[in-house]
C-alpha cells in the first residue's frame, strides 16, 4: 500500500493559508462570535428550544432530499466516497440533519432544538458569501399550529434586535400544501416555457429542473421576464389561505412588521406553508438574506420517520455580521479582563497569584519568559485588563503588591496581597471614565 503521505504537497517558503472560500476568525474578532452565539443561545433557551448538536457529514441521501434539481444537490454539495465506501456529504444547511437526528432518537414532541454548526457549499467566494460558513437556526417538530410559525419568526427578529439590528425587513409567503404547490409546479413552468429566451442565460436551465428557482433570481433579467409570473397564492386552497391568514394575524398583533411577497418562494423542495426571510436594508442584494426559513411538511416522512410537520430557520453568522458592520451595530466586545499581573522577580509570585485571582472568580493573566518591566506593562495594556497588578523585588520582600487603574484616573497603591481581591472589586465597580 502506497504511503498517502508521499502524495503531500511541500511546504511553500511563506506557509500554508486557509483553502480558497474560507476563513480563520481570531481575537479580538472571535469575541464578537461568542457574544452573537451567547445572545442566540440565550434567546433559544428563553423560547424553551436546547442545544443539538448533529455530525459534520451525513449519508448524502440526507441530503438528497432537498431536492435533486436544485443547485446546492446539483452542483454545491461537497460528497465523496469515503474510505469505506459509502457516500456520504458535508452539511450544506443545517434542517436535514436536524431532522434526520429526530428520525433516529424520536424524541417527544413538541420538539424544540436550537443548533449552532459549519455548513459547506462549493460555490464562487464573494464577499459574505463562503465554501465554508457558520450558522445558527432553531427547529421545531411535531407542531402543525401555524401560532409555532408565528413564535419561529418572533424569536428570529428578537435576535436581531438583541444584536442592534435596525435596518432589515421581513417579507412572507406561503407555498401552501403540497398538493397547491404541486398545481403551482404546473402553472409555473407553463408560464416559463413561454418566456424562456427571456431569461438570464444562468437560469434558463432552471426551468425544467428547478422552476421555483428562477423566480428565486436576483438577475435583473430574469426578474423582469418573470414580472407577470402565477403567483402561489393564486392556486392556495382555502384551507391554506386561512392559514397564512393566521400567521400574518399573529405577526401584526405581535407588532413584527412585514410584507407579503408572492415572488418569495425559496426552492428546496421541502418547504410547504410559510416561508419567510429576514432581508438587509443595509447591504446589496446578493447578501440581502439574513435568516431564512419556512416550514417543511414532509421532509421528517422523506428521511424515513413518521408523519411530522416541521418549521425553522436558518442565519449565516457571516452575513448578520457584515450587516451589523454596515450599521455600525454590535461592536466587538472588551476583553473582560479584570487583572494583568506584572512580576519583574522571578515569575513565581504572578504563578501563584493569577490563579489565586482566578480562584476568587476574576479574570486574569500575566507576562511570562521573565520579559522585562516595560514589556510586560505593553502586555498588561494590549489585553484590555482594567488594572495591573506588579511585583518587583521590594513588593515580594514586603507581601505587598503595587495595584495600577489602567483605563481610569485611579492613583497607583501599595496594599498588601491579602487586601487585593477586595480592592480589585472595589476598583472594577467604579467608572473607569
Amino acid at each position: 500500500m502506497s504511503d498517502p503521505t508521499s502524495k503531500a504537497p511541500s511546504t511553500p517558503a511563506k506557509g500554508f493559508k486557509a483553502p480558497i472560500g474560507t476563513h480563520d476568525v481570531l481575537a479580538p474578532e472571535s469575541a464578537r462570535w461568542t457574544a452573537l452565539l451567547a445572545t442566540f443561545a440565550g434567546i433559544a433557551g428563553q423560547y424553551g428550544y436546547g442545544m443539538v448538536h448533529t455530525p459534520m457529514f451525513e449519508d448524502l441521501g440526507v441530503f438528497l432530499r432537498m431536492g435533486e434539481g436544485t443547485d446546492v444537490v446539483t452542483k454545491e454539495m461537497y460528497d465523496f466516497e469515503d474510505k469505506g465506501g459509502r457516500r456520504v456529504a458535508l452539511r450544506p444547511e443545517g434542517t436535514a440533519s436536524v431532522v434526520r437526528a429526530f428520525v433516529e432518537h424520536r424524541p417527544i414532541v413538541p420538539w424544540k432544538a436550537w443548533y449552532a454548526t459549519p455548513a459547506f457549499r462549493y460555490e464562487k467566494p464573494q464577499k459574505g458569501r463562503y465554501r465554508q460558513h457558520h450558522q445558527v437556526g432553531i427547529e421545531v417538530l411535531g407542531v402543525d399550529d401555524p401560532d409555532i410559525d408565528v413564535e419561529v419568526i418572533a424569536l428570529a427578529d428578537r435576535y436581531l434586535k438583541a444584536l442592534g439590528a435596525e435596518r432589515y425587513s421581513l417579507v412572507v409567503n406561503s407555498m401552501g400544501s403540497l398538493h397547491d404547490r404541486r398545481n403551482y409546479d404546473v402553472a409555473l413552468r407553463e408560464f416559463l416555457a413561454g418566456v424562456k429566451n427571456d431569461l438570464a442565460d444562468e437560469d434558463q436551465d432552471k426551468v425544467e429542473r428547478n422552476p421555483l428557482r428562477v423566480l428565486d433570481s436576483k438577475r435583473r433579467q430574469t426578474m423582469q421576464a418573470t414580472a407577470d409570473a402565477p403567483r402561489v397564492t393564486d392556486v392556495l386552497s382555502t384551507e391554506s389561505a386561512e392559514r397564512f391568514e393566521r400567521v400574518t394575524e399573529g405577526l401584526d398583533a405581535l407588532g413584527i412588521r412585514h410584507t407579503v411577497e408572492p415572488r418569495l418562494v425559496r426552492g428546496l423542495d421541502y418547504y410547504t406553508h410559510t416561508l419567510f426571510e429576514f432581508q438587509s436594508d443595509a447591504l446589496d442584494s446578493a447578501q440581502a438574506t439574513i435568516i431564512g426559513g419556512g416550514r417543511y411538511n414532509g421532509l421528517a416522512e422523506a428521511l424515513g420517520g413518521p408523519e411530522t410537520p416541521g418549521i425553522g430557520f436558518g442565519s449565516g453568522i457571516e452575513r448578520v455580521l457584515l450587516h451589523l458592520d454596515a450599521e455600525d451595530a454590535f461592536p466587538t466586545p472588551d476583553s473582560g479582563l479584570d487583572v494583568f499581573v506584572v512580576d519583574v522577580t522571578d515569575g513565581r509570585s504572578a504563578r501563584d497569584l493569577t490563579e489565586t485571582l482566578r480562584d476568587a472568580g476574576l479574570s486574569a493573566d500575566r507576562g511570562f519568559d521573565g520579559r522585562s518591566m516595560k514589556a510586560q506593562m505593553k502586555g498588561a495594556n494590549r489585553s484590555g485588563a482594567r488594572a495591573a497588578v506588579i511585583i518587583g523585588a521590594d513588593e515580594a520582600a514586603a507581601g505587598t503588591v503595587t495595584l495600577r487603574d489602567l483605563r481610569g484616573d485611579s492613583d497607583q497603591q501599595t496594599i498588601g496581597r491579602d487586601d487585593l481581591v477586595t480592592t480589585i472589586r472595589t476598583l472594577l465597580e467604579t467608572d473607569p471614565s
